[in-house]
């Protein structure tokens, strides 16, 4: 089958592409920025890539005419706290009129499960989608799920980092909402499940795991696998704006999706059906193996997605390809040079710079930098990175956003998502003299950015000569 995967560079995209691709389907992924598509080169030679922002105008015949089924993976809510339900339906609005021209069948489309009466907005908005694409030329198929746990899923890595830095924690009440976690595994089987099925056509169906656990309950099994203890009191005076900011500062989300994520954790997301699940004969796995099959995927380095990477995870949203010129005129420069000898070792350095490596030279600073970055708004370097030596341009890589890798051409660009009175670049290149570039611009915005830029070059001095040193020598 011809598959339109919508959402190709989103969390639960990159783990169905792979898939996909093995068995045998043709897969067309839709994206707003062809250049941004985290896949290597031998994935990029079995797909065809369209670039469509569906919430611009409609522009026609950019499908191809013989897509049998589509993947709706459309999610907004990182964008906006604001009118994300309005994006998110014209989206579907947009995305209806596109597939008109083609000769599509299914559509199948994740949402939330909605059975409580008093919905989030982020979960009417799921279920306001649903009903707009009900009027799109094709069967729909609705797999409504709860939380996702496996790596990368931003509810497991908020999770973790609670568990892992509070072991004490005071909490706000809707940590003893009930809710039904479900494993990224099991997600990935019924969406594979119900893809030409017409007995799941023009049906919604819940997909859940066999818990039921309040997220106090979660917290604490998230520790007693990982072998510790933690201790959790609730208090009913932390206001849903409070509680957005202490998710913000003690974890990895963005403020945007902490707020709303506080706004849906107050409403019982818990699955009424498990017709599908007897349907397509699929057991789900408990929260436990969830969380043990996602550390396993951690240990092992192999994992496949992280919503960090999302453009939306950041303050950048925007074209890369408009930023890949570093600008000449107008900027500000620290430009380091450094002979190297093991031409090899140095770019493996290179590649594995952030996350957990760390950027090889004065990391309190670094870590005062990104803690400050975190109080004015910005990213932080809590979102670390996917891989710890594979980089595609579009991922997160602490408080920067890649903008090109290129290993053949030895050449690392990466683009300033932090908070900044001005626009920042940091490059690495080596020359074929094996002579490696270290340069860092910056694109101030008026008399304050020149200040910022000035009062920070004391901290250069050190910070970018001691890293091109231990970049070259480590």
């Amino acid at each position: 089958m011809k598959i339109l995967l919508t959402g190709a560079n989103g969390y639960i995209g990159m783990r169905l592409l792979p898939k996909l691709l093995e068995m045998g389907h043709e897969v067309v992924c839709a994206v707003r920025d062809e250049t941004r598509l985290s896949v290597d080169r031998e994935t990029r030679k079995k797909i065809e890539v369209v670039e469509i922002d569906f919430l611009q105008e409609v522009v026609p015949n950019k499908l191809p005419k013989n897509i049998d089924v589509a993947y709706f993976l459309i999610h907004l809510m990182t964008v906006t706290t604001k009118n994300f339900d309005e994006l998110e339906a014209q989206a579907a609005r947009n995305f209806n009129e596109y597939v008109k021209e083609t000769n599509i069948k299914q559509v199948i489309y994740l949402s939330g499960i909605v059975n409580d009466k008093n919905l989030s907005k982020h979960l009417w908005s799921r279920k306001n989608v649903e009903t707009i694409l009900q009027e799109g030329p094709f069967s729909l198929t609705v797999l409504r799920a709860g939380i996702i746990v496996g790596s990368g899923s931003s509810s497991f890595e908020i999770i973790r980092d609670l568990c892992e830095k509070l072991p004490l924690m005071v909490t706000p009440k809707w940590v003893l909402t009930k809710t039904q976690p479900i494993a990224i595994r099991d997600v990935i089987k019924f969406m594979l499940g119900v893809l030409g099925n017409e007995k799941t056509y023009d049906d919604s169906f819940d997909i859940a795991g066999p818990d039921v656990l309040t997220y106090k309950e979660m917290l604490h099994q998230y520790a007693e696998s990982r072998g510790f203890k933690n201790w959790i009191y609730t208090v009913p005076v932390m206001t849903p704006k409070l509680s957005s900011y202490w998710l913000y500062f003690v974890t990895s989300t963005s403020y945007k999706l902490a707020l709303n994520l506080v706004d849906s954790m107050k409403i019982e997301v818990i699955a009424e059906d498990t017709r599908l699940q007897d349907l397509l004969g699929i057991q789900p796995h408990t929260y436990k193996e969830a969380i043990d099959m996602a550390f396993k995927k951690i240990e092992q380095n192999s994992v496949v997605s992280s919503w960090k990477d999302s453009m939306v995870s950041g303050n950048f949203n925007k074209n890369l390809e408009k930023y890949i010129q570093v600008p000449k005129f107008g900027v500000l420069k620290d430009v380091q040079t450094l002979k190297v000898e093991d031409e090899h070792k140095t770019l493996e350095n290179i590649w594995k710079i952030g996350g957990e490596t760390g950027w090889y030279y004065g990391g309190w600073l670094w870590k005062i930098r990104g803690f400050l970055d975190k109080l004015n708004g910005g990213p932080g370097l809590r979102r670390g990175r996917t891989h710890p030596d594979k980089i595609f341009p579009g991922d997160a890589l602490d408080f920067w956003r890649v903008l090109l890798a290129d290993k053949k051409k030895k050449r690392l660009l990466l683009f300033a998502e932090m908070r900044l009175p001005g626009e920042a670049w940091l490059e690495f290149h080596i020359d074929d003299n094996k002579v490696l570039h270290q340069t860092a611009t910056f694109r101030p915005k008026g008399l304050k950015g020149r200040l910022y830029w000035y009062s920070v070059l004391p901290f250069h001095f050190f910070i970018f000569g001691g890293m091109i040193r231990n970049l070259a020598n480590s």
